[in-house]
């Protein structure tokens, strides 16, 4: 099987398929400290994509609670379960990848995904759509940690109880496990933008995409007897334009643009000059970190983690970088983190594409190419309460003091 560089576990990983990155690569990140769980995009999309006969399970955008929820059911849980270790030395994965768990000789041509089926020599499970996908919410709001009492209040960053909302969409991986496991190759990345498809004329319906995706992005229509996915939007970002599901969010947690591999990444100063925001946030303040990097995909999805849970689950999700992330994260409260503030308040100002943004004086100003398409103060006006307050005798708390 060839060895193809994954930067994000910083070592070569076993893949069906030689290396072939597009002419640009489709990203997108969430700000998960801000997700409010309202499930607008989660509608957007599904009345955009998702509302014909047969895609009544499908929800190519859903917002589950972690740590108990999942869709399909226990999505993660079940494929960590067939990975076995997974340890890091530092920024390097030492584990195995999907492709790597069951120790098959992948360079014997008779193991490769066009001669065999390779769903049972890759790790992860095959949804069952009656089971597996009937329940969207399941674990809503359902939180983890201390019990709560009565007169309980949080003053630390991180809460002895908490839940933290993690939306998903299709992660557009480098080398997407849907496409790699096809035995028919009807799955593909676009050269122009790496968004990943399924051709429906070419699909089989094998359902070997449902499983070898360990994110189980790749769905089956029972009604049309093919397999699909989120299409990254890509009638709207050709013209410049954020998917459904980024320009209608309420919370502004999502950001799209395109991402470039670290030896490629823009590394300007956007005090000075505009600058990739994608590049600004994964590669130069590394703020951003993928979902479960160790499967091995590189996933083109990049997460800000909620400063509010446990560094450890945390760091099972999105690698070793979670504690740098999170001293990234409170500079900008602090005021150490201009740029990072007004890139944040970019977010959800525009429904165009943000290619590059710079500071301006005291504005954030985003770019759509060379136009410019968004303009916020890097401050916004604010007032702030007292965290505790005398009422009637009583210390009242306030969680929320701005």
């Amino acid at each position: 099987m060839p060895q193809v560089d994954n930067w994000q576990l910083n070592r070569e990983v076993e893949f069906p398929y030689e290396e072939a990155r597009p002419e640009r690569q489709w990203a997108a990140m969430f700000d998960l400290n801000k997700c409010i769980e309202c499930q607008t995009c989660t509608l957007a999309c599904k009345t955009t994509w998702t509302h014909e006969e047969g895609q009544e399970h499908m929800f190519w955008n859903n917002v589950e609670t972690k740590p108990y929820g999942g869709h399909p059911v226990g999505w993660d849980k079940r494929n960590l379960e067939d990975m076995g270790a997974m340890e890091w030395d530092g920024d390097t994965y030492e584990g195995d990848t999907i492709f790597e768990t069951e120790d098959v000789d992948w360079d014997d041509p008779d193991n490769h995904p066009t001669e065999e089926n390779i769903n049972e020599d890759v790790a992860g499970f095959m949804p069952d759509i009656q089971d597996d996908w009937r329940y969207p919410n399941l674990g809503e709001d359902e939180s983890a940690g201390e019990g709560m009492e009565p007169d309980m209040h949080f003053d630390e960053d991180t809460h002895p109880i908490w839940f933290f909302y993690l939306p998903r969409i299709c992660n557009h991986c480098t080398y997407a496990g849907c496409a790699g496991g096809c035995p028919v190759q009807a799955i593909y990345k676009r050269p122009e933008d790496g968004v990943v498809l399924i051709d429906r004329e070419e699909c089989e319906a094998r359902l070997v995409c449902n499983e070898t995706c360990p994110y189980k992005k790749a769905q089956f229509n029972p009604a049309e007897n093919i397999s699909q996915k989120c299409v990254g939007c890509y009638p709207k970002t050709e013209d410049g334009r954020a998917p459904q599901c980024f320009e209608t969010c309420l919370g502004k947690i999502r950001l799209h643009g395109y991402i470039n591999t670290p030896e490629e990444a823009d590394d300007s100063d956007p005090m000075e000059e505009p600058t990739n925001p994608m590049d600004f946030l994964v590669h130069q303040k590394e703020i951003a970190l993928p979902l479960y990097p160790q499967f091995g995909l590189e996933p083109n999805v990049y997460y800000i983690p909620p400063t509010t849970a446990p560094v450890d689950y945390l760091e099972q999700l999105f690698g070793p970088g979670v504690e740098d992330a999170f001293e990234t994260y409170r500079a900008i409260g602090d005021g150490d983190e201009p740029a990072l503030e007004g890139l944040l308040n970019l977010m959800g100002s525009t429904e165009w594409s943000i290619t590059s943004f710079e500071v301006d004086g005291d504005e954030a100003v985003g770019y759509y190419e060379d136009d410019e398409v968004g303009r916020v103060p890097i401050t916004e006006p604010q007032a702030e309460r007292d965290r505790v307050e005398e009422v009637d005798g009583q210390e009242v708390y306030r969680l929320d003091i701005t």
